[in-house]
């Protein structure tokens, strides 16, 4: 089966990355004199963590943009598995103990010079993050690190702090703000705003703006914030590189007659994301009668809970899992697959999904979705249009849905020509990049800029 994009949509893509390139997304503008200086501190709580590739690409089109980034990870993630891209920003990334001699020298400068600000930073910090044990300790920890962080990002020149996730990296650029009079903005993606709400109305009253992945964070934050602030709560998607997660122009192999209906299943293997429900949905499309592969790219705490399920089932022989993979293996996966299954669930600890990246990855690549109706999700997915949605935790619907794919080559490329123009023109990580950008610039001079881009 050849998947093509119809020649208007080929077209417009066209012409948006035309213009985009003219207007320095994809290539460096060159600097004028009245182009204002941008350098963005990117905060996020560890780095450089697999998982969270979407922060890497993105601190990567920011400098394409013509940004200069600085990397103030909180912890450092210690991984055998990094992307080539992520190399060059680890050696230059800011990574601090959280305890030094300079950072108490940091300490001592702050009392001295700035004693109610600092004393106004700490208090309110731990005041706002009371009654949760897992926010209020992260406070603690964090305040060392972030505060000399402060003294570092005014020593760069820093103009703006990003950071990634409402949570701890959030906190911080809070603190820094308070100390060093930098704006700040973060991303809300998923759990950081579902799971634990302590000091959101805190974080969002004092950020230059703030920017939820899709409309349903925006109504989550408005609602914490009973209304407040609606101006600048700014949908931005996360994106995806569409020159790199491309159209396939092949034959998948099980179309070919070369092998068994091949299911793709990206992410930590996690209570979150669902992979237990999956499983179960083959256990039952091969008591059916239709022979599946499903494959499962990354790890995580649930690898051993999952192979044994497997294995129980007796599908053992069908389940592949290839633990955690670069950017260019899990490309060759996607090209090879029938189908992507996304079965996230609300878990039990109340992490939820916002909308899964490796759904934008998949759908960029023309290969067909099966995702849980759940979050932001509808906001990419389109049940019936782009991709089958179903009810979070119901393996009968995921087994349904990829049975109904299995037999309908046609829907196949129906929703794989849909989903690739969804993601050509609403979550294209350059495009996003450049609407991001702007924000920063705008921030950076004290020019508010109200009003969101919606999906």
């Amino acid at each position: 089966m050849s998947i093509k994009v119809p020649a208007g949509s080929k077209q417009k893509q066209s012409a948006r990355h035309s213009a985009a390139k003219t207007n320095g997304v994809h290539n460096k503008p060159p600097a004028t004199a009245s182009m204002p200086r941008r350098k963005v501190a990117y905060m996020m709580s560890r780095f450089p963590k697999i998982t969270e590739t979407f922060i890497l690409y993105e601190m990567l089109a920011m400098e394409q943009q013509g940004v200069t980034v600085e990397v103030y990870p909180l912890r450092r993630e210690r991984t055998n598995v990094v992307h080539p891209e992520a190399v060059p920003m680890v050696e230059r990334a800011h990574f601090q103990p959280l305890i030094s001699l300079p950072i108490l020298r940091t300490h001592l400068n702050f009392l001295r010079k700035k004693p109610r600000a600092y004393v106004g930073a700490l208090g309110s910090l731990l005041r706002a993050n009371l009654g949760s044990f897992r926010y209020f300790t992260g406070a603690l920890a964090l305040f060392p690190k972030a505060v000399h962080f402060a003294h570092l990002m005014q020593s760069e020149g820093v103009t703006h702090i990003h950071a990634h996730f409402a949570s701890h990296p959030a906190a911080a650029a809070y603190v820094i703000h308070r100390l060093s009079g930098i704006p700040y903005s973060f991303t809300a993606h998923g759990s950081d705003i579902h799971r634990d709400r302590h000091m959101l109305r805190e974080k969002v009253a004092d950020a230059a703006f703030v920017v939820p992945i899709s409309e349903y964070n925006r109504k989550v934050i408005l609602d914490e914030c009973a209304g407040q602030f609606g101006d600048k709560v700014i949908v931005i998607h996360c994106g995806v590189d569409t020159s790199v997660f491309q159209e396939r122009s092949a034959p998948t192999p099980y179309d070919q007659g070369n092998g068994p209906f091949s299911v793709l299943c990206i992410g930590t293997l996690h209570e979150v994301k669902g992979q237990t429900y999956l499983i179960e949905a083959c256990r039952l499309l091969h008591e059916r009668g239709i022979e599946v592969a499903c494959h499962f790219a990354g790890d995580g705490p649930d690898l051993a809970a999952l192979s044994k399920q497997a294995e129980a089932a007796g599908l053992a022989a069908h389940m592949h899992f290839h633990g955690r993979l670069k950017r260019e293996e899990v490309i060759k996966l996607l090209h090879s697959a029938d189908v992507v299954v996304t079965p996230s669930v609300p878990s039990s600890d109340g992490r939820r999904e916002g909308i899964p990246v490796v759904l934008m990855e998949a759908m960029g690549s023309s290969v067909p979705v099966v995702a849980s109706d759940l979050s932001g999700i509808p906001e990419l997915v389109k049940d019936g249009q782009t991709g089958l949605l179903t009810p979070p935790g119901d393996a009968v619907a995921i087994a349904n849905a990829v049975e109904k794919l299995y037999h309908h080559p046609e829907l196949r490329q129906r929703f794989a020509q849909a989903g690739r123009h969804t993601v050509v023109n609403e979550f294209d990580l350059m495009l996003n990049a450049a609407q991001l950008a702007e924000h920063f610039t705008t921030a950076a001079t004290g020019k508010a800029k109200p009003g969101r881009k919606k999906g």
